[in-house]
């Protein structure tokens, strides 16, 4: 008998059929004779309707109440679910985030996880009754509800398998894995049947949405093993582990895309020491995410200095940086929301050379011009314009000899 945490998705639990099938899942567990923890998602489009009614209440909400509000979406599935299990016959309770001690700091919206203390749901596991908690959720020090950020019913499932020593996490979605590239882009893409969490990391952070990147992390430091599957069939999905030696070797193990993020460059800009550091503390000062930067000596004491930024903060990035630019005595700033970035990824790449002529020599035989160029071990990265984007994939799928025989049908790194 293992100890299984179990992660159902938005889409899972969209309406009380598709609770009614999560509980058929779960008790498919319990009868295989596991002991079942399972964390749920509010349903599919509760939480952006409940943002909407908080800002239609005042124009701009209060962070704490904004919290207790949107963790209500996940207390109705965790309790339907409940109710649910018990109507069949087996034994359930259902616990919100500060009934599972998920401790948090105070950061309201984007709490990070301090500590989670299991006495509780290792005494109710004990009992033989299955125990369904919210997930997205948590509480402070001072006993304040507070949320984990968008996608954090996966770190909370995670967390709470690091906590328990699970032996393994499930997470449940509408997708049956994860894929080489997004299958409604390159139909020749295919489901791995494992990925380290390097990789998977770097995949999170470049476009693919499959798992929250927090999740990610959380898994690697404790060595959580994690299944990424489909709610909706009984297939395999994809193991996300350490690297092995028994892995399929890939050089390449997948090509993402991202068509969310925006160019900013300050032309002319002196360069001098501190320069830098008065260009982006104001950005770093708002919470902007800068990602790839590209500087550019010119002649005559001068460089130009390229960066992104995610596409929904490009606005404010750029009034910033005007700002900017006049008090250091830059010549101008342009931006550009325009852009894709594509990226190879594997962990492969680390002893393999010429990744990078591949890929630079496949983009240029389609005249896709490459603007900004980001590497790391595992990892390359560069910036076209985003009406190449779907084209660059498909190509580079080709040519890291990923594509399968036939189509993809479901699945799908997004």
């Amino acid at each position: 008998m293992g100890l299984i945490v179990q992660k159902f998705g938005g889409t899972s639990v969209a309406d009380l059929e598709r609770i009614r099938k999560v509980a058929e899942r779960v008790i498919q567990t319990v009868r295989q004779g596991h002991q079942v923890v399972v964390i749920l998602s509010a349903m599919a489009g509760t939480t952006d309707h409940l943002l909407k009614m908080a800002h239609q209440a005042a124009a701009t909400p209060d962070k704490r109440e904004l919290d207790v509000l949107l963790s209500t979406g996940e207390q109705t599935t965790a309790s339907l679910l409940a109710i649910i299990l018990k109507s069949m016959g087996y034994a359930a309770k259902s616990l919100m985030g500060f009934q599972a001690a998920v401790l948090t700091d105070h950061d309201f919206g984007n709490a990070r996880i301090l500590d989670i203390e299991t006495k509780r749901i290792q005494h109710i596991l004990a009992g033989g009754t299955i125990v369904v908690v919210a997930g997205f959720q948590g509480c402070d020090t001072e006993g304040n509800i507070t949320t984990l950020g968008r996608g954090g019913s996966d770190t909370s499932a995670v967390a709470i398998a690091a906590a328990l020593n699970a032996d393994l996490c499930e997470i449940y979605t509408d997708v049956d894995g994860i894929y080489t590239a997004d299958p409604r882009v390159c139909a020749k893409a295919r489901k791995l049947s494992a990925i380290t969490y390097d990789e998977m990391l770097n995949m999170a952070s470049l476009g693919a949405k499959v798992l929250q990147i927090r999740s990610v992390a959380f898994a690697k430091k404790f060595s959580v093993a994690v299944h990424v599957r489909s709610s909706f069939t009984q297939e395999e999905g994809t193991m996300v582990v350490h690297e092995d030696a028994g892995m399929e070797s890939l050089v390449v193990s997948a090509v993402t895309h991202d068509k969310n993020e925006a160019r900013i460059t300050l032309q002319k800009v002196p360069d001098q020491p501190g320069v830098a550091a008065k260009i982006f503390t104001p950005i770093a000062q708002q919470g902007i995410i800068v990602d790839m930067i590209i500087q550019n000596t010119r002649e005559e004491g001068q460089t130009d200095l390229t960066f992104t930024v995610p596409q929904s903060d490009f606005q404010r990035a750029m009034q910033i940086e005007r700002r900017i630019a006049a008090e250091i005595g830059a010549e101008t700033v342009i931006g550009d929301e325009n852009i894709a970035k594509i990226s190879v990824i594997g962990v492969g790449m680390k002893n393999h050379s010429g990744v990078a002529s591949i890929m630079f020599n496949t983009l240029s035989r389609e005249n896709i011009n490459i603007t900004m160029i980001s590497t790391s071990e595992i990892r390359i990265s560069c910036v076209i314009d985003e009406k190449y984007a779907e084209l660059a994939v498909r190509v580079l799928h080709t040519a890291f000899g990923l594509d399968c025989e036939k189509p993809a049908a479901g699945g799908q790194v997004r």
